[in-house]
């Protein structure tokens, strides 16, 4: 589709295809580049070294996730419905960041204090500084938020760029110095995401629109749509990130090294829903219930006809992938690689699918699935990671991504109606797929 002309107060609407090849490439681009960083401290910090990093990145994004009360998903609902609410949301954003983000921060640091274990093996001064960062990405998602909503992707993607490649600058200058360690690494990771949060607030202070005067009314109006989508982004990290906490918790710095090297391989497969989703929320935030079935059902399609084959190569290809870029040390991360890889399916549907439901205002919907996927990660965490490490948690991720699809697919199809043939690919989704390729490699060679 093309752009469209906008109404007073909103940004023109860029083509979909356009927008979502741009944030996949970036995605791609982000990935490895992640991948480089995860290489540079792998090797030369081992698997010990690495697990600490991981455990770092593990305690600050699920505290923020938890303190984010799920404002920066009414933040695109209503920046697509009530586009004159900008200002006062950026800097409702900004107070909010800071007491959410610095409540949440105190409360883990109490709990860590009277319950040491649940932090295992990670030294006190990681832990504070994965704290200290909570209110600084709090803020940073809400930013993004109001910049995705008002369909500003290539400014998200820039910053979503920005972060992993200071990572691998730095910590592959300090490697190269013999000075990289977990507390530098941790140092870089914090310093960037507060670097991008001021970009952010540079951008839209100057170039969008905006800080205005705070609104109580709508900081309300963001918590209460926010805590009904929130339940269900808690049980989504749960399923995504908690178990990181649980291997690095219950089995030690090196078997949740060998874990993250898993994760962040088999997290490739992840970005194309993710973008996917992302692109299309504007829309469908705006979109009649029937006109988002529709589009909502034809990009699920679309993830499942190019996720297969990408599933089936990184099968075979997983040895490699991990003990030959990684060092034989990581060896033991092929087997969690493998079982991993099967949960892409049921992740494209939690996606695309549930996050559907939350643009149509049908946030605790999205939330139940979310919960199914939640309870069996929990449920099978604790049965599986004491005795199977890295391994058990891969195959407790795996079940639990796979209910939560089933799940998000049966309550879309009864909310927003359609029938489940709708989901399932078809002949004629290939062929779409070639004639996408055809015109954006057009747009390109016009440009």
């Amino acid at each position: 589709m093309a752009a469209t002309t906008p109404a007073p107060g909103r940004r023109a609407r860029p083509p979909f295809l356009v927008s979502a090849a741009t944030t996949y490439a970036t995605s791609v681009t982000v990935a490895v580049v992640s991948l480089v960083n995860v290489l540079i401290t792998a090797r030369f910090l081992g698997p010990v070294g690495r697990g600490e990093v991981a455990f770092v990145l593990a305690l600050a994004g699920v505290t923020s996730t938890v303190a984010q009360i799920g404002v920066e998903q009414a933040n695109i609902n209503i920046v697509g419905t009530d586009p004159a609410a900008r200002r006062a949301l950026g800097t409702n954003s900004l107070l909010l960041a800071a007491v959410l983000g610095t409540a949440a921060a105190v409360l883990v640091a109490l709990l860590t204090a009277n319950a040491p274990g649940i932090v295992g093996q990670l030294p006190s001064t990681l832990r504070w500084l994965a704290l200290a960062s909570v209110p600084v990405l709090v803020a940073r998602t809400y930013l993004v938020s109001l910049v995705e909503g008002d369909y500003r992707f290539t400014v998200s993607n820039a910053l979503r760029l920005l972060s992993p490649l200071i990572g691998a600058l730095v910590n592959g200058l300090l490697a190269v110095l013999g000075v990289l360690s977990a507390t530098t690494a941790s140092v870089t990771w914090v310093g960037a995401q507060a670097l991008g949060l001021l970009l952010l607030g540079w951008y839209i202070a100057t170039r969008s629109a905006g800080f205005g005067r705070p609104d109580v009314t709508l900081a309300r109006r963001c918590l209460g749509f926010g805590a009904k989508a929130h339940v269900g982004r808690i049980m989504n990290l749960g399923t995504y990130r908690l178990d990181q906490w649980f291997v690095g918790a219950m089995a030690g710095s090196r078997e949740l090294g060998l874990y993250s090297v898993a994760v962040a391989w088999s997290e490739l497969l992840f970005f194309l829903p993710t973008t996917l989703a992302n692109v299309q929320r504007p829309d469908l935030v705006r979109a009649t219930r029937a006109v988002a079935a529709r589009r909502a059902a034809e990009v699920f399609r679309i993830a499942l006809v190019l996720t297969v084959p990408a599933v089936l190569v990184l099968i075979v290809v997983a040895p490699g992938l991990c003990t030959w870029a990684f060092g034989a040390r990581f060896s033991g991360a092929t087997d969690d690689l493998r079982v991993l890889t099967l949960g892409a399916f049921g992740v494209i549907a939690v996606k695309v699918l549930g996050d559907a439901l939350t643009a149509q205002r049908r946030p605790l919907l999205s939330s139940a699935a979310f919960g199914s996927a939640f309870v069996c990660t929990v449920a099978l965490d604790l049965l599986l990671i004491p005795h199977h490490g890295g391994l058990g948690a891969a195959v407790a991720s795996s079940i639990a991504y796979s209910v939560g699809g089933l799940a998000s697919a049966v309550l879309f199809l009864r909310t927003l109606g359609g029938r489940s043939g709708d989901l399932r690919p078809r002949p004629r989704d290939i062929a779409r797929l070639v004639v996408m390729g055809r015109r954006l490699a057009e747009r390109r060679r016009r440009r």
